[in-house]
């Protein structure tokens, strides 16, 4: 184990970052640990338990994913993907929506869930599921106001400036929606292991967490044809992270959440992007010899 940190340690440095991060053996309850007790912020990856809340109301009839909501582009929250980044008028179902917030985190779709729902249903769900460490204090449409309003008058250009990304809020896990690398990895547990709701709920969460579109984070580690990874990114100033499972064809499957930090401000850092699927094969290697050595059947 002691070499596994080693390692995980050489390779954050090798990519200019800090990293944080916590690797979980859903099927034996091995685990692996760099910091993960660290509180960090989510971004866009407090969607997990939004998305869980939402099934969680479902499941005991409280909503129906087929409900259809409006969608006007007045107010839409800011973002480069999905309803974001479309000018007109859409009408979808909740679990369209749900689709479009985690296969390309589509912010706007996020808060119309929100609304739905409401933030304290989030707080509450982390809460019965022992997360209590995992808090959501505002909206994705805030979370992107703050750094607009934090940025100041130089607006998206500003945020090149260290000094300036030094006082985003957004970055404070005091202010900002956050959660731990532990503690999200057992909320994957508990999705994959259908404690977090229902089956039918869990397929469905699965599904949409497999339809994620971006490659180039989490999945890079394992570009392998039969490993599955299925996961939620989340990014902003300096801060790039994924939560996600990784399953092998022998039944093996790991929660991993990596999270990154960089002293570059660049809005483009493809080694610190990359490095998030290099630390999660390092872990996972490592906890898979662990269950060989171990002789643990798998599956």
């Amino acid at each position: 184990m002691t070499d596994t940190l080693t390692a995980l340690r050489a390779a954050f440095t090798d990519a200019g970052v800090t990293g944080r991060m916590h690797a979980l053996d859903i099927v034996s309850g091995a685990e692996l640990d760099l910091s993960g007790d660290e509180s960090v912020c989510t971004a866009s990856i407090h969607k997990l338990p939004l998305l869980v809340t939402l099934h969680e109301r479902a499941a005991v009839g409280d909503l129906d994913l087929t409900e259809q909501i409006d969608c006007p582009p007045l107010g839409r929250p800011a973002g480069p993907t999905g309803l974001a980044a479309m000018l007109d008028v859409a009408r979808l179902s909740l679990r369209d929506l749900a689709y479009l917030m985690m296969a390309v985190s589509d912010n706007a779709a996020a808060d119309l869930l929100l609304d739905r729902v409401g933030l304290d249903a989030v707080n509450r769900t982390a809460a019965r599921l022992g997360l209590s460490r995992t808090i959501a204090t505002h909206s994705f449409g805030e979370m992107m106001a703050s750094v607009k309003q934090d940025a100041g008058p130089g607006g998206a250009r500003a945020l090149a400036d260290p000094h300036v990304v030094a006082r985003l809020r957004a970055l404070d896990p005091a202010w900002a929606n956050r959660s731990t690398p532990r503690e999200l990895t057992r909320l994957l547990a508990a999705i994959w292991r259908d404690e977090a709701c229902t089956p039918e709920n869990g397929d469905a969460m699965r599904r949409l967490m497999a339809l994620q579109v971006w490659p180039h984070r989490l999945a890079s580690g394992f570009p392998f044809d039969d490993v599955h990874v299925a996961g939620k990114t989340g990014s902003l100033p300096t801060l790039r992270g994924e939560a996600g499972v990784v399953e092998y064809p022998d039944g093996g499957q790991y929660a991993v959440a990596v999270f990154t930090r960089t002293l570059s401000t660049a809005a483009i850092v493809p080694a610190a992007d990359a490095v998030i699927g290099t630390a999660a094969r390092i872990a996972v290697d490592a906890l898979r010899e662990r269950r060989t050595r171990k002789g643990d059947a798998v599956g």
